[in-house]
């Protein structure tokens, strides 16, 4: 099973990989089971630059932190966001526009506000949580929101002929994929304790309302709706601890 974790890695992150140009469908849809193994990773990551970065001016460390988060995901996902905000805006209700918007790769006034907003929003949580000494907060964060891809391409049709979206709706392993969408969170809530729950039901709440926005509109979901519903979730996930869960007690 290591391939299938490196085309997630490859896929998800800028982190360096060798992989081979060859690789089966399958293992691609095999790669769906390491998205949260990934998320793991990539909060790591930014912890340890966190603490690294602990004498540092709390503005500074907020700015480093959003912007080693950026680099380390090569803006995939926000990329993700600004075509789906755009779609959504210019498709006025229409499927077919919908869509081929998605695939114009300019970048519009509501895909550059939908990212501005994503910045800022993580920007002022990223620095609460440092303040706070909260390193368990950004694991939800990178964890919870890669999750649900599973769970999207498990429950979701992908409305693409072709791409990358579609060896992973096509191969998905439907009842492993199950195991780890269920055991993940139950993981979570074990080792950092169920304060946290409201974050779990955060990232529940948001799934249902963008995958229901996504049958209406589209009928199904697209690589760039999935890197919205990511960037969308780890937001949610930042401002419902800062607001609801006892940062300062963790």
């Amino acid at each position: 099973m290591i391939k299938p974790f490196l085309v997630a890695v490859q896929f998800l992150t800028r982190l360096p990989v060798l992989l081979s140009s060859s690789l089966s469908e399958k293992t691609v849809g095999y790669s769906l089971l390491f998205y949260p193994l990934v998320g793991l990773m990539i909060g790591a990551l930014l912890s340890a630059l966190g603490w690294l970065l602990r004498d540092a001016p709390p503005l500074v460390v907020a700015a480093l932190l959003l912007s080693g988060w950026v680099v380390l995901t090569g803006g995939l996902h926000l990329d993700g966001i600004a075509d789906s905000a755009d779609a959504w805006v210019g498709g006025m209700g229409d499927t077919e526009k919908t869509l081929v918007i998605m695939k114009d790769p300019n970048c519009g006034p509501a895909g550059v506000m939908a990212i501005l907003l994503v910045l800022q929003l993580k920007f002022v949580t990223l620095h609460s949580l440092f303040m706070a000494h909260n390193w368990i907060v950004l694991l939800y964060a990178t964890i919870l929101p890669r999750t649900l891809i599973p769970l999207l391409f498990l429950t979701t049709p992908y409305v693409r002929s072709h791409g990358l979206g579609t060896a992973l709706a096509t191969y998905q392993p439907r009842k492993l994929s199950i195991f780890v969408i269920t055991v993940t969170p139950l993981l979570l809530l074990l080792m950092t304790g169920l304060d946290y729950f409201w974050l779990i039901l955060m990232t529940i709440l948001i799934f249902l309302v963008l995958r229901l926005m996504m049958m209406q509109r589209i009928r199904g979901t697209t690589g760039d709706t999935a890197g919205a519903l990511i960037e969308i979730t780890e937001t949610s996930v930042l401002l419902t601890a800062v607001l609801l869960v006892p940062i300062n007690n963790a």
